[in-house]
């Protein structure tokens, strides 16, 4: 059990420290009104990381195809490591792997939430979907309210 717990620690703590290779170039001050959601990572990733990216990628695609194709929902992987990305650690308050959804009107972001639970549903793939449909659902119906 002792060799469990510290595999744990480990893991989390290894997932708050560490970079990745993939740079995306932003631009959110594109006009327009739409819905972003990003999952920010590092160079380094251990295997929570990784399945926080899948598994809210899939829930993104089974959701929300008609919305990501519309151009009315963005999802964007952005890596933190990458010196043009680092702004999003303050800009978001970010400590770890993060999954953050954003309400953008007239290009200027008007909302976001940080969704902190992911990591509580990590072992519970349809809860994790659940939250990630619940949480951006949240965002395109205040959207939709404002138009």
């Amino acid at each position: 059990m002792d060799f469990l717990k510290a595999f744990v620690i480990i893991s989390v703590l290894l997932c708050f420290f560490v970079i990745s290779p993939d740079v995306i170039a932003v631009d959110d001050s594109v006009p327009g009104d739409y819905t972003i959601v990003y999952y920010f990572r590092a160079n380094l990733r251990c295997s929570n990381c990784y399945k926080i990216e899948q598994y809210t990628t899939e829930s993104i695609d089974k959701f929300f195809a008609g919305e990501l194709e519309s151009g009315e929902l963005v999802y964007k992987v952005i890596n933190i490591d990458e010196e043009e990305n680092r702004h999003f650690v303050d800009d978001y308050g970010l400590y770890t792997k993060s999954v953050v959804v954003l309400q953008i009107k007239d290009g200027k972001e008007l909302d976001y939430k940080n969704l902190v639970k992911i990591w509580e549903y990590l072992e519970n793939k349809e809860s994790f979907y659940g939250y990630i449909k619940d949480e951006v659902s949240i965002f395109l119906n205040k959207a939709r309210e404002k138009e």
